[in-house]
């Protein structure tokens, strides 16, 4: 089925196209719809309930200014449950028979390669990747798709960051012995990877000593933990995230895990600060969103706007989902149509003021990934603002080191 339905046809429908498809009523009263399909049930529900509630505040800005070309957004939320075949299925749903024009793809990596082939196939429908960070999905042409964008922290972007902090810090400690434990699946493992590359690059004596690989969303963490104390390492880098990192944060605490080893990760959130009983202090992390990184009025006004009407604190996956929005804003301004082609013409190269900006902008680079966004390291500490001493990356040393990286790979 065609996605773009026009007057004439609906009209040549008559009364029973409308009750069989209601969503052409809505077309008819000239309602733009988005589609979007992310994890909404489960352990992992926080990536898509935090990136949906970003977008609903999104859409009361968007139309109290006028909506897109003067009509009203409204979005249409599915669950995936992060599986790949149903994200791939939904999403294609959305376009061919839910009528929605525009697409924000908030799955996980698990399955945003697959909502890439589908928005290929599509060929004119305008996507946003607003929660994948693996690097391959927009790194690698093979895999880019020519009017799918990302708006999302990057891996080999926070592993340059975090592997110059960290390794900064293990330098002073003569933490050498290292072990890992993330999920397992592309971020997991490819991220895990990049970390370990820069980290052994800029500190050639670390070891790591043993691996964890636990499921994404595995509810116990007792084998894992049971494995790293056993194997005494003097530090643990981990991407586990959302219920996954508060869970196993909880269950290490009834382990004295964080006192036999330090532990890193780069991915503490407000609300997984919140679903730990006892937050311990010294962990050291990155900035996914902090009101007070970047230290800006806009940047708080933001967070305690979502903080208000949600009554929780918002993610990293909030804001990237807002700037994400406020890119299709001024696209659709700029090419003053919502063509996945044009769009893609317009978004290549384009700069926008956001909040949540290194230095008040994000950029869309050409090779369909943001740079520029805010990235820092700190240390965690039990009470506000919970990551204290933050430093922030430099973007020039960022960029330098993952275009070596891309070369390696061939990307370029």
């Amino acid at each position: 089925m065609s996605r773009h339905i026009t007057r004439r046809t609906m009209l040549a429908g008559g009364t029973a196209g409308l009750l069989a498809a209601p969503w052409v009523a809505r077309a008819q009263a000239n309602t733009l719809r988005i589609g979007m399909q992310s994890i909404l049930s489960g352990p992992i529900a926080l990536l898509g309930t935090s990136s949906r509630n970003s977008l609903m505040m999104e859409q009361d800005r968007i139309n109290a200014a006028g909506g897109f070309l003067g009509r009203p957004i409204e979005f249409v939320f599915r669950d995936s449950k992060g599986q790949p075949q149903e994200a791939a299925r939904i999403a294609r749903e959305l376009v061919n028979s839910t009528g929605c024009e525009l697409l924000i793809d908030a799955e996980a990596s698990s399955a945003s390669f697959a909502v890439q082939e589908v928005v290929r196939d599509l060929g004119g429908i305008a996507c946003i990747h607003t929660n994948s960070e693996t690097s391959s999905l927009t790194a690698d042409p093979k895999i880019r798709a020519p009017t799918a964008f990302r708006v999302a922290r990057q891996g080999v972007h926070d592993a340059v960051a975090g592997s110059i902090y960290l390794s900064d810090y293990a330098n002073a400690r003569k933490l050498n012995k290292w072990a890992t434990c993330s999920p397992d699946y592309a971020y997991g493992r490819d991220t895990t990877a990049q970390y370990l590359q820069f980290f052994k690059q800029f500190k050639p004596d670390v070891e790591i000593i043993t691996e964890a690989w636990p499921k994404l969303g595995q509810p116990d963490f007792t084998e894992v933990i049971t494995k790293l104390i056993q194997a005494k390492p003097q530090a643990l880098f981990t991407l586990l995230y959302a219920g996954d990192l508060s869970a196993f944060v909880n269950q290490g605490n009834v382990y004295a895990l964080f006192s036999q080893m330090t532990v890193a990760t780069p991915n503490v959130d407000y609300p997984v600060l919140a679903a730990i009983k006892n937050l311990p202090a010294g962990i050291q992390s990155a900035t996914r969103y902090l009101e007070t990184f970047p230290n800006t009025p806009a940047n708080k006004e933001w967070g305690q706007a979502y903080l208000k009407k949600w009554n929780e604190r918002p993610t990293n996956w909030s804001w990237q989902n807002s700037v994400a929005m406020q890119f299709y804003e001024q696209a659709i301004k700029k090419a003053n149509s919502l063509d996945g082609k044009a769009l893609a013409a317009a978004l290549t190269g384009m700069k926008i003021n956001t909040p949540f900006g290194a230095d008040g902008t994000i950029t869309m680079r050409e090779d369909h990934t943001t740079i520029g966004y805010a990235i820092g390291w700190g240390q965690t500490t039990p009470k506000e603002p919970f990551i204290i001493d933050v430093k922030a990356a430099d973007w020039g040393k960022i960029i330098e080191l993952e275009t070596e990286w891309k070369k390696q790979q061939k990307y370029i």
